[in-house]
């Protein structure tokens, strides 16, 4: 009968065991699956930190780009008239004088030659 006594107290240890030991595996499990999400929050939020960095650093530089003074506009030159465009509008005004009647052939004549001189 002692062979009886010792057989369910070894049962009853190594169950015990067991259950210790499982026990043991989980919280070691919860204790990493708590110190890896705690590390992941971590990363993440340094993420949101270097690009809400990165934002700022943008929406700078857009405000720099904004404050910069717009250049002046190309003025366009300003065309200064040729004798010879000058030369050509008088000849062509004393044309159409003489053509509505307003010169004669000789005043036609006198003025044009007065302007090629």
């Amino acid at each position: 009968m002692s062979r009886n006594r010792r057989s369910p107290g070894l049962l009853r240890t190594v169950g015990k065991t067991t259950v210790i030991s499982g026990t043991a595996t989980a919280t070691s499990r919860a204790v990493n699956n708590a110190t890896d999400q705690k590390a992941l929050r971590s990363q993440q939020e340094q993420t949101a930190a270097i690009q809400a960095q990165a934002d700022l650093e943008q929406v700078k530089a857009q405000m720099a780009a904004l404050q910069q003074p717009a250049p002046a506009p190309a003025l366009a030159p300003t065309p200064i008239p040729t004798p010879q465009s000058n030369l050509l509008a008088q000849l062509t005004q004393l044309a159409q004088l003489k053509e509505a009647g307003a010169l004669t052939d000789d005043e036609f004549q006198l003025a044009k030659a007065k302007l090629l001189t």
